[in-house]
């Protein structure tokens, strides 16, 4: 008997929603609030060099800010980082939602009897408030996070964690992600299915090893059904 997909897992980040926008936003809008409150610099030089310490260090540092203060003054001044974490803030919420057809495509997934979730390399704490900021944290049956494993896909860790949680073996679950090298070598290193996300960070990668390349997070839909061999495809 062929096996059919029982659940559709995502990649958050630059999969569901644009992650290098929302930074790019929200590091702006903190580098013109604490250059309000008082930090020495030009504008487009301190953004530079905050990233230049995310690269260094984790897209994620909690100490971009108080590093980049500290270079500039040789100590923390609390009003500059307070100003910069309110900043960021406004940015974050401002640009974190998603990316065009996800709400539609995942209640059409769910409608189908699919279980969806994510499978992503951000911390727990951070990835959680993105979802809950996306508004689709109910809609998860699972999230995986970096905590979850402590490693980094392409791990299979957290596939293999992913698996178990849902109680389902590697073909009946599809994982959709934009990064070839951590998403699709991962997800295919334990047996799932793996789609391509081109509209992502890495959309212009050449010959990937996933089965299937998605222009649009909604052709997911088709796949399920072209696999599923259900009715009216």
């Amino acid at each position: 008997m062929k096996t059919k997909i029982k659940a559709v897992l995502f990649d958050l980040d630059n999969t569901l929603v644009d992650f290098v926008r929302m930074k790019k936003i929200a590091v702006e809008i903190a580098v013109e609030y604490m250059i309000n409150a008082g930090l020495p610099g030009i504008k487009d030089e301190l953004i530079n060099k905050i990233f230049e310490i995310y690269n260094r260090t984790h897209i994620e540092s909690q100490s971009a800010l108080e590093e980049i203060i500290i270079d500039k003054l040789g100590y923390i001044d609390y009003k500059i980082l307070s100003s910069g974490i309110i900043g960021y803030q406004k940015g974050r919420d401002l640009a974190t939602y998603p990316y065009p057809k996800v709400f539609s495509t995942l209640k059409e997934l769910i409608r189908m009897g699919l279980q969806i979730g994510t499978i992503s390399d951000a911390p727990a704490e951070q990835c959680y408030n993105r979802l809950a900021r996306l508004n689709l944290l109910d809609w998860m049956d699972i999230v995986i996070t970096f905590n979850d494993t402590n490693e980094y896909k392409p791990s299979p860790k957290p596939f293999i964690l992913a698996l178990q949680r849902l109680n389902l073996q590697p073909k009946e679950v599809i994982y959709v992600g934009d990064w070839p090298q951590r998403d699709i070598v991962g997800a295919k290193t334990v047996g799932m299915t793996t789609a391509y996300a081109r509209w992502g960070k890495y959309h212009n990668c050449e010959n990937i090893s996933a089965d299937y390349d998605l222009n649009s997070i909604e052709e997911i839909i088709d796949v399920v059904k072209k696999i599923n061999n259900e009715k009216n495809f």
